[in-house]
């Protein structure tokens, strides 16, 4: 080992920069995220035709719209790990088949009950997805680009939703709310099985193996024909500490004791009213008697804007961090407390106020997946963001079971109680920013073992 000769892996993206095995990268994750979206979001789409054939009422729509979301709680920790003990590759297709084959089997589902358990065993599935596509995406950027990049990538995820409304609006009327599920099994199966022989592995999770080293060696010379990769050599990730193993107490440590269950709190707060917009608003804005593909196409543009939104300022969020995120929550609150207003008064002002709403609020959400997953290092780095989205998705249970309980109160009430989360969410979210600031200015550069796996 002492022989070797040593390749910094941080430097050597930085000397070298994006390449095509990077537009690869983020086209393979794109993909994985749509479909991920996709999933996500096609149930509350299906939620008004499920009232229809099965004579439920709405307040009963609360625990199946919730139920994903019970399942992501713990499918993002589990996948967490497993991206992190055995790779990011491993992991999301151990995610798309999980949520593949359950998505599909709603297609014969005949009630509530069974919605609500195959919704929330798809929801394990769905729930490794963003961790690890924001860990693979950041450990293979240069360091000026892992923010951006991982930005990028999690931005589809509002985008594939909304492709969920399109199909509500262009095929549901004629092939029932079946085919939701259909499109929504069927794409994640196949891309899975593709994935197995096209996707990349992370270059960092690589460098962390010695296992990986040969693999490495040789992605890095087709990369990067221009650069010197020696036979013999160590890689090392010089600017990060990695901790050997998975124990949840490392999330505490070296400066992050207040800020990671300030950063799971702020996600709850987000996810409480993003999943309250996402789960409530094609039911609730039927209910105020517009036409159901009025409804449907106001929640795609709500997916829209929150794509927009993410690929817009993912620059900016990149350079400020937990400072653009709380000037994000404050810009959302009055836009998200509209819909209610404009959904009873003018037609075109509410996709107005609904593209600005997921601009805003998806808009947040996908980038704390990224700032939130970028305060660890590689070898914590899917673990300690499925904590995040998990302990997180406590607020995206409550968003869609308040809706329930409090569906009663005008449309117009309700939405502007939807927006007080983002309000708190915003001061936590500067008081993270100052926290990280200081534990930043306080760090040197490591150079750390590497797990001989």
């Amino acid at each position: 080992m002492q022989d070797r000769q040593e390749i910094r892996v941080s430097q050597l993206l930085d000397d070298y920069g994006v390449s095509s095995f990077h537009i690869k990268l983020i086209v393979w994750t794109v993909l994985i995220v749509l479909v991920d979206g996709y999933d996500i979001g096609c149930i509350a789409f299906a939620a008004p035709e499920l009232l229809k054939a099965w004579h439920a009422n709405p307040g009963q729509l609360g625990p199946v719209l919730g139920s994903a979301l019970i399942g992501i709680l713990f499918g993002s920790a589990l996948f967490g790990w497993i991206g992190d003990r055995y790779g990011r590759k491993a992991a999301m297709i151990g995610s798309l088949l999980t949520f593949g084959v359950f998505t599909l089997l709603g297609v014969w589902a005949t009630s509530l009950d069974q919605m609500f358990w195959l919704r929330l065993l798809a929801g394990i599935g769905i729930g490794g997805i963003v961790p690890n596509v924001v860990a693979i995406n950041a450990e293979s950027a240069p360091r000026r680009l892992r923010g951006t990049l991982a930005l990028i990538a999690v931005g589809f995820v509002p985008l594939g939703a909304a492709f969920a409304g399109l199909v509500s609006w262009l095929f549901v009327a004629k092939f029932g709310w079946q085919i939701l599920f259909w499109v929504g099994g069927l794409a994640p199966i196949a891309l899975a099985l593709v994935a197995i022989i096209g996707m990349p592995e992370s270059i960092k999770f690589m460098a962390l193996r010695e296992a990986q080293w040969p693999r490495l060696q040789a992605l890095l010379k087709s990369v990067y024909p221009q650069a010197t990769i020696p036979g013999n050599v160590r890689f090392v990730i010089e600017d990060e500490k990695q901790y050997p193993g998975f124990n949840p107490a490392h999330l505490f440590k070296d400066g992050l004791a207040i800020i990671t269950p300030l950063v799971w709190l702020v996600f709850a707060l987000n996810l409480m009213a993003y999943f309250f917009l996402l789960s409530w608003t094609p039911t609730l804005l039927t209910n105020a008697h517009l036409p159901r593909e009025s409804a449907a196409l106001a929640t795609t543009l709500l997916q829209i804007g929150g794509t927009v939104g993410a690929l817009l300022m993912c620059n900016w969020i990149n350079r400020q961090g937990f400072l653009a995120i709380s000037l994000l929550f404050l810009l959302s609150v009055p836009v998200v407390g509209s819909i209610g207003f404009t959904g009873i008064s003018s037609e075109p002002a509410l996709m107005i106020s609904a593209f600005f709403a997921g601009f805003f609020v998806l808009g947040i959400q996908s980038g704390l997946n990224v700032i939130g997953a970028l305060i660890y290092s590689t070898s914590l780095r899917a673990n300690g963001s499925g904590w995040e989205l998990g302990l997180g998705r406590l607020g995206s249970l409550l968003g869609p079971l308040l809706g329930g309980l409090f569906v009663a109160l005008p449309v117009q009430q309700l939405y502007m109680w939807s927006a007080v989360p983002l309000l708190v969410a915003a001061l936590l979210c500067f008081i993270v920013d100052r926290l990280n600031r200081q534990r930043m200015a306080g760090q040197v550069a490591f150079t750390q073992p590497v797990a001989a796996e």
